[in-house]
C-alpha cells in the first residue's frame, strides 16, 4: 500500500466553529459543454463532514471530465475524485492534512495542493491563508539517528559539490556512519524513509511535509501517526 499525504498550516485568523460553518456550505457547479453535444454538471463539495472539539474531517469531492482518444475518436468521460483531508488544532495553531498526491501521479488529478489552495480560497477569500510546512534538516536528521537501523533510504540535498544536485545513502550503505557524516557535510536530509516500530508501519518524509505510507496498513492507523506523533516536529527547529 502506498499512501501520500501533505500537511498545511492555516495561518490566517479563523476559529475552528468558522472553518466548520464555511465547509458546511460550500459547494461549487460549473456546466461542461461536451465536444459531441450535450452538457454534464460538474461539482466540487464537501462530503461527510465530521466535527470533534478540536478537529474535524471531511471529502474533498471535486468533478472532471476525462478526455481520451479510442479508435481516433474521442471519448469524454465525467469522473469524480476525492481527497480526504483532517484539520487539527494543536495549541495556537491549525494544520490540514490532505489525503493525495502533491504531484501529478497516473490518472489522479486531485491534489493536495489544489485541495489547500481551494480551502484557503474558501476560508480567506485569498490564497495565503494556508501554507506549506517545513520539517527541518535537523529534525530529520534526530529521526533517523535516535534509530538508524530503521531507516531504509536517506535523500540529501542542496548539495555543495559542483556537478552533484542529490546524494543517496540506502541498504548497506546506511550503517557506514562515516559516509553518512560525509553527506551531511556536503548537504541537507531531504527525504528519508525509515520503520515506525512502535505502530509497525514504514513511512517516507520530505522537509516540504509530505508524508507516504510504504508498508500494508490501514488509512486509519497512518492518520493516527500523522495527527498524533507527526505534528509535533513540524517547525520544531
Amino acid at each position: 500500500m502506498v499512501l501520500p499525504a501533505k500537511i498545511f498550516e492555516i495561518k490566517g485568523s479563523i476559529d475552528m466553529d468558522s472553518i466548520a460553518k464555511k465547509l458546511s456550505v460550500f459547494r461549487e457547479e460549473e456546466t461542461f459543454e461536451m465536444e459531441r453535444g450535450g452538457a454534464v454538471k460538474l461539482v466540487t463539495e464537501i462530503l461527510d463532514l465530521k466535527r470533534s472539539e478540536n478537529s474535524m474531517e471531511g471529502i474533498f469531492s471535486k468533478d472532471f471530465v476525462r478526455r481520451r482518444y479510442y479508435k481516433r475518436g474521442l471519448v469524454e468521460t465525467p469522473l469524480t475524485e476525492e481527497a480526504p483531508f483532517w484539520i487539527k488544532q494543536v495549541k495556537d495553531r491549525k494544520f490540514l492534512m490532505v489525503l493525495a498526491p502533491s504531484g501529478a501521479r497516473g490518472v489522479k488529478s486531485l491534489l493536495s495542493n489544489h485541495v489547500a489552495s481551494k480551502l484557503s480560497a474558501t476560508f480567506f477569500n485569498n490564497q495565503g491563508g494556508i501554507v506549506e510546512t517545513r520539517i527541518s534538516n535537523e529534525t530529520l536528521r534526530k529521526l533517523h539517528e535516535s534509530n538508524p537501523q530503521a531507516t531504509k533510504l536517506i535523500w540529501f540535498d542542496d548539495v555543495d559539490i559542483p556537478g552533484v544536485q542529490k546524494l543517496c545513502l540506502a541498504g548497506s550503505s546506511l550503517a557506514d556512519t562515516k559516509l553518512y557524516h560525509d553527506y551531511l557535510e556536503h548537504g541537507k536530509i531531504w527525504y528519508v524513509v525509515f520503520e515506525v516500530q512502535k505502530r509497525g508501519i514504514t513511512v517516507g518524509i520530505t522537509r516540504n511535509s509530505v508524508i507516504t505510507l510504504f508498508s500494508k496498513s490501514t488509512a486509519e492507523a497512518f492518520i493516527n501517526y500523522i495527527l498524533e506523533d507527526l505534528l509535533g516536529y513540524i517547525g520544531a527547529d
